[in-house]
C-alpha cells in the first residue's frame, strides 16, 4: 500500500486557495430525517432501510422491513429522496454516508438516516467523503445527544461546518480519494483473503493433527527404532484399571460407556476410539453464579468472555468476586483442568480452554463446566481435539436450542467420542500444534495490524484531503 508522493503533492497544491466554510444547512436544499413512527411491517410492499443499511459509501438492501404502497408514499412525500441526494446515518452509528445512485429501487427511512439534497456548491459524493473525515466525525461526536442510543439533532447537523471548494477542485479531490480508496480496497481484500487462508489453515492443522496425519505415528516410530510401545487401547485399559483402583464414590464403580464407533472414522495404528468420560478423574462440574453485587473484589473468576478457542485471560486480568470459602474449595480450578462452554450462542458453544497456570486459581462460571483428566492423558491434546471441526461437532451433536442459544449438558460431554493415541504420541501432537499455530498468530497478528492501519490511512486521507490550509505535501497519508 503506497500513496504516491506525486498524487498528494498535486492534491495539496489544488486546495491551498479558494476555500471557504460554511454550515451544512446553507449548502443543501433539503435537510430532513426518517420516519420517527414507521408504519406498520407487511409481508410485499417497499422496503424501509435504517442505519445498518448504508455501509461503505453504498445503499445496501439486505435486512429491512417492508411497508404498504400508501404508507410509503405518505413517507415519500416528506422526504423526496432522489439519485443524487446524500444518506447518512444520525442515531447509533453515526457517520456513515451514501449517495443515493440513479435508478435506484424505490425505498423510504428510519428516523436514524437523514436526508441531504447538496445545493449548486456541494458535489455529493465530496460531501459524502467530508462528512467522514475526522473533523466531521469529532464534531459528530460532541454533539450526540441520548442515552441508550446516542443521535445528531437535525438543527445540530445544519450547523456542521463545511468546508466549500470550488467545484473543479471538488471533482480532483473526489477523484483522488477513489485512486487512493481503490488502491485500499485492493489491499484490504488481499488480506482478508489472507486471513480466511489463515483460518482454512488452522481448520487443516487441527484436523491432521487428531487423525494422525501431523506427526509421525508411535507405531511408525517404534518399529523405525525396533522397539515397543504401550498402544493406545493399552493406555485406556491402564488409565481404568486406576479409576477402578483409586474410586471413592458413593455405591460400586460404573464402567464408562465405550462409544459406539459404527460411524466413525478408522483411526491409525496405535489409537483406540473411547469415551472422554473414560479419560476423566473428576467432573464434569458445573460452575458458581454469583450475583453482579458481588463482584468487584475478593477471587479472580473465569467468565464466558475470558477465553476462546485459541487464548485465555491470564488471572491477574480476570474480574474478582467475593466467595464463601466452601465455594472456592468447591469451584476453583486446578492446573490441567479443561474448561468446556456448555450455554451459548451456536457459533460459540462448546469452546474449550486449558488452565495451566498454578499462580492463582480462580473460579468458574455457571455457563461453563470443568473437568480434571487422567495422567495418562495430555490436557492439551485432548482440547486439540474438541477444537478440531469434527471434534467439536461430536461434542455438541446434542446440543439443546433455544432463540438464539444453545446448550450441552456434562452427559453430552461424558458421551462425547475421543481418538486416544499412546502418551507420547499425544505429546508431540501438542508439541507440533502449538509450533504451526504460533506461527499462524504472528501472521494473524501482522495481517491485523495491516488491516488497522489500512482503516488510519483512510482517515488520514479524508483528514488530509478537507484540509484547505495544507500548503504543501508534508504529512501526506503513506502506507508500507
Amino acid at each position: 500500500m503506497k500513496v504516491q508522493e506525486q498524487s498528494a503533492t498535486y492534491l495539496a497544491q489544488t486546495i491551498s486557495a479558494g476555500w471557504c466554510e460554511k454550515p451544512l444547512r446553507e449548502l443543501v436544499s433539503k435537510l430532513v430525517d426518517g420516519s420517527h413512527n414507521p408504519p406498520p411491517k407487511e409481508d410485499t410492499g417497499v422496503p424501509m432501510l435504517s442505519a445498518r443499511n448504508i455501509e461503505n459509501n453504498s445503499i445496501v438492501f439486505n435486512e429491512y422491513r417492508l411497508i404498504s404502497e400508501s404508507a410509503f408514499k405518505a413517507e415519500h412525500a416528506r422526504t423526496r429522496i432522489t439519485a443524487g441526494d446524500v444518506l447518512l446515518t444520525i442515531v447509533g452509528t453515526i457517520g456513515r454516508a451514501a449517495v443515493v445512485p440513479e435508478y435506484a429501487t424505490p425505498f423510504a427511512l428510519q428516523r436514524s438516516v437523514a436526508v441531504l439534497s447538496p445545493g449548486p456548491e456541494l458535489l455529493p459524493k465530496f460531501l459524502v467523503y467530508q462528512l467522514q473525515s475526522p473533523a466531521i466525525q469529532r464534531y459528530f461526536e460532541a454533539k450526540a445527544r441520548g442515552t441508550a442510543q446516542k443521535g445528531v439533532y437535525l438543527k445540530t447537523l445544519g450547523q456542521t461546518p463545511i468546508q466549500v471548494a470550488p467545484l473543479d477542485q471538488q471533482k480532483c479531490i473526489v477523484a483522488e480519494i477513489e485512486k487512493q480508496f481503490s488502491r485500499l480496497d485492493e489491499a484490504v481484500a488481499n488480506l482478508k483473503r489472507v486471513r480466511a487462508n489463515l483460518k482454512r489453515y488452522k481448520a487443516a492443522v487441527l484436523k491432521a493433527a487428531v487423525e494422525g496425519r501431523l506427526v509421525e505415528t508411535e507405531a511408525e516410530l517404534a518399529r523405525r527404532e525396533g522397539r515397543s510401545f504401550e498402544p493406545g487401547e493399552q493406555l485406556l485399559q491402564r488409565i481404568l484399571e486406576t479409576h477402578r483402583s483409586q474410586w471413592k464414590g458413593k455405591g460400586k464403580y460404573k464402567e464408562p460407556a465405550a462409544p459406539d464407533t459404527t460411524d466413525l472414522p478408522e483411526l491409525p495404528e496405535g489409537w483406540v476410539w473411547t469415551s472422554l468420560d473414560s479419560l476423566i478423574v473428576d467432573g464434569p462440574q458445573n460452575g458458581i453464579y454469583l450475583p453482579k453485587t458481588l463482584y468487584g473484589s475478593g477471587h479472580p473468576i473465569l467468565r464466558i468472555d475470558d477465553y476462546q478457542q485459541d487464548w485465555i485471560r491470564p488471572v491477574t486480568e480476570l474480574q474478582r468476586v467475593k466467595a464463601k470459602p466452601e465455594d472456592v474449595a468447591t469451584y476453583s480450578l486446578r492446573s490441567g483442568d479443561i474448561v468446556i462452554n456448555r450455554v451459548n450462542s451456536p457459533s460459540h458453544l462448546g469452546k474449550v480452554a486449558v488452565w495451566a497456570t498454578e499462580v492463582e486459581m480462580p473460579l468458574f462460571e455457571s455457563n461453563m463446566m470443568r473437568a480434571a483428566l487422567s495422567s495418562g492423558v495430555v490436557p492439551l491434546y485432548v482440547a486439540t481435539y474438541l477444537r478440531s471441526l469434527h471434534g467439536r461437532a461430536r461434542l455438541t451433536k446434542q446440543a439443546k436450542w433455544a432463540v438464539n442459544q444453545a446448550s450441552i449438558n456434562q452427559q453430552d460431554v461424558c458421551g462425547t467420542p475421543v481418538p486416544l493415541p499412546p502418551l507420547a504420541e499425544q505429546n508431540r501432537i501438542v508439541a507440533e500444534v502449538d509450533l504451526r499455530l504460533s506461527v499462524l498468530r504472528e501472521t494473524e497478528a501482522q495481517v491485523d495490524a495491516n488491516l488497522q492501519r489500512a482503516v488510519r490511512l483512510r482517515q488520514s486521507i479524508l483528514s488530509w484531503a478537507f484540509n484547505p490550509a495544507m500548503d504543501s505535501h508534508d504529512g501526506y497519508p503513506e502506507a508500507a
